[in-house]
């Protein structure tokens, strides 16, 4: 007896015709249904025959039946249901957490490795040997160097001038450089000590030897056989030495001044 419009299961039609009575009564041929679906002809020929032989099995051979009945227009639910029961059903999936447990408890055993063995072996005696010649090593320099630090600390204390005599004093031009001096010339010699100057130095001739800008601290040295002449734009800035003598007040910071010497004792023109 049957149920509604369902026909008995003892009447229903296989799978594969089920699926060609859909594809004919959709008006597709099967080459048509071929290129809709990319099932391959043979393989659609077969299943309508009921042989899934060529599918590659039963999971290709479930999914090729929903997609020629999508084609056809007709639902696939029950026809994967059926394949299944005639086919001794969709098999359980099998868990694969304990073969990965059992994998995980049963490491492979290590075999020592002998090669890195030797080499630290051979790095602990490399190091052992460089650190007793480098301590002996450093013992040696620290005793050299304490005992030149040791002789060395007498000569860092600083000289002190005398008591009564100040520490920048300069000194006084002695009778050996008076003497020095030659005594059928007439010699000059300018230091820029506080500050430059601008001088000119010229000859008894009149022929320029010098002129320009003499910086501080520099030195000038003019000689000649009769007489040289100065001019002097910073005369307070400088220190003058005539024929071995130093000459006192040349003049003000500042002040312009114009100097004649000769030979023996310096006289101001």
């Amino acid at each position: 007896m049957s149920i509604g419009n369902s026909p008995p299961e003892d009447d229903r039609p296989s799978v594969g015709r089920a699926l060609q009575q859909a594809r004919i009564e959709a008006g597709l041929t099967v080459d048509q249904i071929s290129s809709t679906t990319r099932v391959r002809v043979p393989i659609v020929h077969a299943i309508e025959q009921d042989d899934f032989s060529r599918c590659g099995g039963s999971v290709y051979a479930r999914g090729h039946i929903r997609t020629l009945a999508r084609a056809a227009g007709i639902d696939p639910t029950h026809l994967v249901e059926q394949y299944d029961a005639e086919h001794g059903g969709r098999p359980r999936p099998s868990r694969a957490a304990p073969v990965f447990e059992a994998e995980r408890i049963r490491p492979e055993p290590r075999r020592p490795n002998w090669t890195a063995a030797m080499v630290a072996a051979i790095v602990a005696v490399v190091g052992f040997v460089g650190f007793t010649l480098f301590n002996g090593g450093v013992g040696n320099q620290d005793d050299t160097v304490e005992a030149g630090q040791a002789s060395a600390k007498p000569s860092k204390a600083p000289a002190k001038a005398p008591p009564n005599r100040p520490a920048d004093a300069k000194p006084e031009p002695s009778d050996s450089a008076i003497a020095g001096a030659p005594a059928n010339k007439v010699t000059v010699k300018l230091t820029a000590e506080r500050d430059q100057t601008w001088l000119s130095a010229k000859d008894h001739n009149g022929k320029l030897l010098e002129e320009g800008v003499l910086q501080r601290g520099a030195s000038k040295t003019f000689t000649d056989s009769h007489r040289i002449d100065l001019v002097l734009g910073n005369a307070g800035a400088v220190q003058l030495f005539v024929n071995g003598k130093e000459i006192k007040n040349v003049g003000d910071v500042g002040q312009v001044q114009k100097l004649s010497y000769t030979k023996g004792d310096p006289a101001a023109g």
